[in-house]
């Protein structure tokens, strides 16, 4: 894995000297890292909030989930759009500052979407389980879940909330993590969307027993640069074998205009994550519409 799920041990103070003993790499290496190392404190609070026997209980009154992965494979227009409700990001901050959650994801609807994408990290994204939840109620495309997945508690969370379909992102998760999720997402009804970064971890994903929906991320985690170039590179070596699982490919991060989704669906990619082009937009729907006509 190429994000540690936990800190090192905390530093020592010791009173005597003065100073702390502190612990070597204590620091997160990155915003990915920072995010997961948050998520921990975070769900220890959900749990204290609504313990696990008492979130199943809930659940069994849930109703059945929407078929995220159908949504995208019967979209006739290719690639599919799953349109993303996000505030903020921590590399560009506030994306858009009159933010109205339910009149985005009705408009990014009435506007061509397959499906959404809400971001429900507070912290780093502004986002809110709140949000979900609203808009599940507005709109009847599936929704995604978008957020850093490291228990699974969260995805049964997510499920009460409304949702679909849930991230899992590979490089924050061991092999054996990721074929464990895979069964509760599977016993919940839901789909999930792996994402990768790298050939490598398409790879390991690969020898998982069920993967049906990869998403591949166009932003490199050390730099966090934008390049549709790793869509095309990965499609280019694996596509022959994700075609032969039917495995669906979403192209995800740098995707701005008709030429950009033209590209990746070129590649290989039967469907685009899209967010930030379209929610600093006026009418974010319209100019999703205006996107997929072109």
């Amino acid at each position: 894995m190429e994000i540690r799920r936990r800190p090192p041990n905390p530093s020592i103070a010791v009173e005597e000297l003065r100073y702390q003993i502190k612990t070597p790499n204590s620091e997160p290496a990155n915003i990915l890292e920072e995010i997961i190392w948050h998520k921990e404190t975070e769900v220890d609070q959900l749990r204290e909030k609504l313990p696990l026997s008492e979130l199943q209980r809930k659940l069994k009154d849930a109703p059945a989930p929407k078929d995220f992965l159908a949504a995208l494979r019967n979209n006739p227009k290719k690639p599919a759009v799953i349109a993303e409700v996000k505030k903020a990001s921590p590399s560009k901050g506030v994306i858009r500052e009159d933010f109205d959650p339910v009149a985005i994801a009705k408009s990014y609807q009435s506007g061509g979407a397959s499906c959404l994408s809400v971001l429900t990290d507070t912290k780093f994204f502004q986002g809110s389980f709140q949000y979900l939840a609203q808009i599940r109620e507005v709109v009847d495309i599936p929704l995604l879940c978008k957020d850093f997945i490291i228990y699974p508690y969260q995805m049964q969370w997510a499920r009460l909330h409304g949702a679909d379909a849930v991230l899992l992102i590979a490089a924050v998760l061991s092999d054996q993590d990721l074929q464990y999720f895979l069964k509760i997402v599977k016993a919940l009804g839901m789909t999930a969307l792996i994402e990768v970064h790298t050939l490598a971890e398409l790879d390991r994903v690969l020898n998982l027993d069920g993967a049906t929906l990869i998403g591949i991320n166009n932003r490199n985690l050390k730099d966090f640069s934008v390049d549709l170039k790793t869509t095309e590179d990965i499609l280019q070596a694996r596509l022959t074998t994700l075609s032969a699982r039917n495995i669906t490919v979403v192209s995800e991060s740098g995707l701005y205009t008709a030429e950009d989704l033209a590209r990746v669906g070129k590649a290989g990619a039967s469907a685009v994550l899209i967010g930030e082009s379209l929610v600093k937009q006026p009418d974010p729907g319209q100019a999703l519409a205006q996107l997929i006509q072109d």
